[in-house]
């Protein structure tokens, strides 16, 4: 699962990096991005603009958007096969930016959980695989919304949490945008990023509450 991440770089930074079109106007460093919040996608690879969607699926088709609120990850291994996300996996795949996510860790049975940040070895921003879509109410508004895809875990975020975000590399992560790719072509590339490309480290409990949106909450805790 991933429930809470971050994207905290300078978005000219990001832009650079990620070879993104501009979108300076749209996103500001975000130190605990949270269910419900927008969230800055990519939909296109050749534009690669950035949009700012709602982090929680409503498919087209539902009768309620709150459904919204169980529909932040969607699990790679299934997206062709669910209802809810199968129609979006082949036509409404995204990118979403971040540069952290994080996963919540006892380190004994009953302790309290400790949040834990990772991150790449080299603190660039990355992208996670995604789907969107767009709901319209029988009155007439609209929202805009996404998902996280999780697939198993790494060997560094196994010792953590049974699940973990897909994070696409460079050449993957436009692979997954291509709408001439097929099905199995596209799910072999959702798997665990290289465990020895990543670090991770404890950060404060203030993180357990999404109003804690500050850079102070990332700063590394001593166990």
């Amino acid at each position: 699962m991933c429930g809470r991440f971050t994207l905290t770089l300078d978005p000219g930074e990001i832009q650079e990096l990620l070879n993104l079109g501009p979108f300076v106007h749209i996103v500001q460093p975000r130190y605990n991005i949270a269910p419900s919040q927008p969230v800055p996608i990519v939909k296109d690879a050749q534009e690669r603009s950035v949009e700012l969607y709602q982090w929680g699926l409503v498919p087209f088709w539902a009768d309620d958007p709150k459904i919204g609120y169980k529909m932040i990850n969607a699990r790679s291994e299934t997206i062709d096969e669910k209802p809810s996300f199968r129609a979006a996996f082949k036509y409404r795949r995204c990118l979403i930016l971040a540069d952290g996510f994080f996963e919540w860790h006892a380190s004994e049975k009953g302790a309290s959980k400790t949040p834990y940040l990772f991150k790449l070895k080299n603190d660039h921003p990355f992208t996670f695989a995604g789907l969107y879509e767009h709901w319209q109410s029988p009155e007439g508004g609209e929202l805009h919304t996404c998902t996280i895809l999780t697939c198993p875990p790494n060997e560094l975020v196994s010792d953590y949490h049974n699940r973990m975000p897909v994070m696409l590399g460079e050449d993957a992560r436009w692979a997954w945008l291509d709408q001439e790719l097929e099905p199995p072509a596209l799910l072999d590339l959702l798997s665990p990023y290289p465990a020895d490309e990543m670090k991770c480290f404890p950060v404060s409990r203030e993180v357990n509450s999404p109003q804690n949106d500050r850079p102070e909450v990332l700063e590394p805790q001593t166990m």
